[in-house]
């Protein structure tokens, strides 16, 4: 339905489009979403001016949800700013390339022997990157500029390992496994993370499920060639009842927003939990004192592929196709991506800075979170993806085994009927 309605919305772009085109000038208008990196972007900004001549309006429209909004409707009346950032799905982000409102960057990535392109993370960069081929029948290209990058992993508290007798952080699943029990001997509950908010825990489980049967086989599934009762998809879920049984979870946990989670490892109720590289900024405010590690989930000793993390673009600014200022536009984004300003944003905001040249001056957490980059992955750069209705059982089915209502054989028939249903509406 929500495909429907942004189709319908670009219609009326098209057939409402009459308003008239702005003047080139001096200033650049750049929307964003981001509270924590407001003021750091208003600093940057003065300062460009100062150097440039270059007025460059900053201007932070706040929820998320709230911003996603006003982008919808000022692509309706044909008035978005310079540059702003699209917070949706990438079919969402292919709708507005064709309807015009996004400019194709490729060109000036690679000018110069790709000058710009080569200092930035290639993971961040395929986050808004459409190949040659690509489904959605866009023109191969980047169009985006990320301005920091992000991935999940597992932190965990020095303190409260080395209270359990735990020397170092566990190097494999078993291993985990065992520290939780250890952990549990002497009262600390193991692990948090924010199971409430779905897209979490599905992240969590495609890190195993790339670990035990690949790309090509998750990939297979999606595309209805493999059934979700197969006997690795039932091992995904029998680790979930392993991680229960053993008493792995905080209680509550399929009920928790990440905000609480957060709270959670800040204050140091659990030695583990699973977050993004967001969290350095978010522990740093609510404990500053707090002293922990980070570590990919621990991979399964016997397992036959790799382990791969979610990680990709964290905030990513496109620019007007239709700008009279497109190319201040862009001389800006490419001077807010060099090392020098990536250095002040990675410094005052605590995230991982998109210039590789600027990693020497980041906290040697978000370094161990840098390093993680080299076996990410992301839902966005994938060649197909799951059924959002099918995604949501999968996701709930998790959550029914780590509350012990159902078993992972369960979880996979009830799955599959799902997957099943929804191939057969979609071939109908």
């Amino acid at each position: 339905m929500r495909k429907v309605i942004w189709l319908s919305s670009i219609i009326l772009m098209v057939l409402a489009g009459c308003t008239q085109p702005a003047k080139p000038g001096n200033k650049i208008v750049l929307w964003h979403w981001m509270t924590d990196r407001n003021d750091t972007l208003q600093q940057l900004a003065t300062e460009y001016g100062k150097e440039t001549g270059i007025e460059v309006s900053v201007e932070l429209f706040a929820p998320s949800d709230s911003y996603s909004q006003k982008v919808i409707a000022a692509a309706q009346a044909s008035i978005l700013p310079d540059i702003y950032g699209i917070l949706d799905k990438k079919t969402i982000v292919a709708d507005f390339i064709q309807a015009g409102f996004v400019s194709n960057l490729t060109q000036d990535m690679e000018a110069n022997g790709g000058e710009w392109k080569n200092q930035l993370f290639d993971k961040a960069l395929a986050d808004k990157r459409f190949e040659d081929g690509n489904t959605y029948g866009v023109k191969p290209g980047i169009y985006g500029v990320p301005i920091d990058v992000t991935n999940e992993q597992v932190l965990y508290n020095k303190k409260l390992l080395a209270h359990a007798g735990i020397a170092r952080p566990p190097q494999t699943f078993d291993e985990f496994m065992d520290d939780s029990q250890k952990l549990r001997r002497v009262g600390i509950t193991p692990f948090v993370s924010g199971w409430g908010e779905l897209w979490l825990l599905d992240c969590f489980a495609s890190n195993y499920a790339f670990n035990i049967m690949g790309d090509q086989k998750i990939f297979d599934t999606y595309r209805g060639k493999v059934k979700y009762t197969d006997p690795d998809w039932i091992k995904v879920f029998s680790l979930f009842a392993e991680m229960r049984d053993k008493g792995l979870f905080i209680d509550g946990i399929v009920t928790k927003g990440n905000k609480y989670a957060e709270q959670d490892f800040a204050l140091e109720r659990t030695a583990f939990a699973f977050n993004g590289s967001w969290c350095v900024d978010v522990y740093h405010d609510m404990n500053p004192n707090l002293d922990y590690g980070v570590i990919p989930p621990p991979p399964l000793s016997n397992a036959s592929y790799p382990l791969k993390i979610w990680g990709s673009a964290g905030s990513v600014f496109v620019v007007n196709a239709s700008s009279p200022n497109h190319d201040k536009a862009i001389a800006f984004l490419k001077w807010l991506t060099a090392k020098e300003q990536q250095i002040v944003l990675a410094e005052q905001t605590y995230n991982l800075p998109s210039n590789k040249e600027a990693l020497s001056v980041v906290s040697p957490v978000l370094a161990e979170f840098a390093k993680g980059m080299e076996q990410s992955t992301h839902p966005n750069v994938w060649p197909v993806n799951e059924n959002p209705t099918v995604v949501e059982a999968f996701d709930r089915g998790l959550q029914a085994i780590i509350i012990g209502e159902k078993t992972p054989q369960q979880v996979g028939q009830d799955v599959q009927m799902v997957k099943d249903k929804q191939t057969a509406e979609a071939n109908s």
